[in-house]
């Protein structure tokens, strides 16, 4: 089945460098800006959200932003006995067409220091997380990202890089959560589908950043417990202008498969590109930091039709009949409401990231930022569009699903559902 409604899903990455953008601006996405009240016991409070609106990621973040808006919307502008206004932020620059640090920090600032605020959806790309998460943590704001995937935003599990997750967290407390399943996972249902697919040698590059670097520790560790021979894992140059000798180097050392830890962004389609043209029988593979249209679709500059039929990508989004029936329901509303039948599926994480956190200021009774945090991770067995999860104590979701895609006629196609198990 072919999956217009994934047009653009995921790139659940970063690092400090770049992301991918998305749609539009900060001026109207929410439906009001942060008025009045304050969280120690005020009745109107503000939930800020933080993405790349411009770029590449345009109809992903839109999806997300529609999303939250629909959940808010739909609980009647209340959590519990608060009022709740909603405002959109863009992390993106139009000059970057991506996610900068510099804007991520304006954001981050805006929030922790709008003594209204009670919650912060953010960030899509898990280096601009990096960035926000200490500057929104010191300020106990309460956040939730709908997308993020890199293991050393929470855990010291392998994938992490030295100094995580503490770094991130300088109050000494947790704040920040995600209802997306991390790169433990993702690493481990690659591994499974090249294994699955008759791989033996695999060539893997990286792009360096939080995400793609992370998330290649976690092929590497996973193909060993695995038993699937990786030959490389080689650091890319996102500025190259090719990529011809590493791909030449993979024919050299006998790779019959090809799998790039990164986002597309970073050089992604060239690199693809030169891979396929020097392994001409390679299978080739990716993750959600390229399934998005950018990469897939050569309307948009992606990956011509003949590399794409041998492409496959792990995404932690399903197709709306794989969802429970509070999920299916959800893509009939938003489609009666955005005129739009086949949404980016991260429509559904920015809907339940907003209605787990009406859920936890509801259940605060104060409104308090630190009651709502802790609301948030007392989250257990939670039955939601998504289906039922609970929050961890570091702050991760339950939730082990990923989607197994391969690409048709420039759009994503649904292949199945692997239930990796990540640590």
């Amino acid at each position: 089945m072919n999956l217009r409604w994934l047009a653009a899903t995921g790139c659940l990455v970063g690092a400090l460098a770049m992301g991918v953008g998305a749609c539009g601006g900060d001026d109207d996405n929410g439906g009001g800006g942060g008025g009045g009240g304050d969280t120690s016991g005020g009745k109107t409070l503000t939930v800020y959200s933080s993405l790349p609106l411009q770029g590449a990621q345009r109809t992903q973040t839109t999806a997300v932003v529609n999303g939250v808006k629909l959940a808010l919307e739909q609980a009647g502008g209340k959590a519990g006995d608060f009022t709740v206004k909603y405002q959109s932020l863009d992390d993106s620059t139009a000059q970057a067409g991506a996610w900068t640090p510099e804007q991520t920090q304006a954001n981050a600032r805006k929030a922790a220091e709008d003594s209204a605020t009670a919650l912060y959806i953010g960030e899509f790309n898990s280096g601009a997380s990096a960035v926000s998460i200490p500057i929104l943590n010191e300020a106990g704001v309460p956040q939730i990202s709908p997308a993020n995937t890199a293991v050393g935003l929470t855990s010291d599990a392998p994938g992490a890089s030295p100094g995580e997750p503490e770094k991130y967290y300088p109050s000494g407390n947790r704040t920040y959560t995600r209802i997306v399943p991390k790169d433990t996972i993702q690493g481990a249902a690659l591994v499974g589908v090249m294994k699955q697919d008759g791989c033996t040698k695999v060539f893997m590059t990286n792009d360096k950043e939080v995400y793609g670097a992370g998330l290649a520790k976690n092929i590497e560790l996973s193909a060993k417990d695995q038993g699937l021979t990786l030959v490389a894992n080689e650091p890319i140059d996102k500025n190259a202008p090719n990529y011809r000798s590493l791909a030449s180097k993979a024919k050299g050392d006998g790779a019959d498969c090809f799998v790039y830890s990164g986002i597309t962004a970073n050089n992604g389609v060239q690199l693809f590109k030169d891979f396929a043209a020097a392994l001409p029988d390679a299978k080739l593979y990716g993750p959600d930091g390229v399934a998005e249209e950018g990469f897939f679709s050569p309307k948009e500059g992606g990956i011509p039709a003949d590399v794409a039929s041998r492409v496959k990508v792990t995404v932690a989004t399903l197709p709306p009949d794989e969802y429970p029936p509070d999920g299916q329901e959800f893509f009939k509303q938003y489609a009666t409401k955005y005129g739009d039948k086949q949404p980016s599926p991260y429509a559904i994480y920015g809907y339940e990231a907003m209605r787990l956190g009406l859920d936890a200021i509801g259940r605060s009774k104060t409104g308090n930022k630190e009651d709502i945090v802790k609301a948030l991770f007392d989250t257990k067995d939670r039955q939601s569009v998504l289906g039922t999860y609970s929050i961890d104590e570091n702050g991760d979701t339950t939730l082990t699903d990923y989607g197994v895609y391969s690409i048709s006629n420039g759009e994503l196609k649904f292949d199945t559902t692997i239930k990796a198990q990540g640590t």
